[in-house]
């Protein structure tokens, strides 16, 4: 019997896949417990539909991170911090500051996508990448500046 799966099931398949199943299997199990529904020519239409519109979705925001990746490449951002002597900041510049900031110049930026290989303790201009998703990147700068 062909079924299409409505939730992953664990040693089946995954979610929206045509599957061809036993009748047993399919009548006691993944029909009684809602997982899967009978493949028809209707079901099965709906199913491309869904696809397709999820795909639609999916490239329009991947477009959307792209063109943001493009406005915050190469942006400069500061950050003013209490220092000791010798330029030492008292704690470190974190990410969520970073994000902060940027939010500050209109760039909705999570704090998880900024990547910071070690932690900003000094006062300086420092190279940050923000991975918005895989393959996806900006490099921006940031300065960090005495209070």
């Amino acid at each position: 019997m062909k079924v299409i799966l409505k939730q992953d099931v664990k040693g089946t398949g995954k979610k929206g896949d045509v599957l061809e199943v036993s009748d047993g299997f399919a009548k006691n199990f993944l029909f009684k417990q809602g997982l899967a529904e009978q493949a028809s020519a209707t079901a099965l239409n709906s199913l491309k539909l869904q696809q397709a519109a999820q795909a639609r979705r999916k490239a329009e925001e991947e477009r959307a991170i792209r063109e943001l990746a493009k406005r915050i490449d190469k942006t400069s951002v500061s950050v003013s911090i209490k220092c000791g002597e010798n330029g030492k900041v008292f704690g470190s510049v974190t990410s969520k500051e970073i994000a902060a900031r940027l939010a500050e110049l209109g760039h909705d930026v999570d704090k998880k996508k900024i990547v910071l290989k070690d932690p900003i303790k000094n006062v300086g201009e420092y190279p940050v990448e923000i991975r918005l998703m895989e393959g996806v990147s900006a490099k921006i700068t940031v300065s960090v500046i005495p209070e």
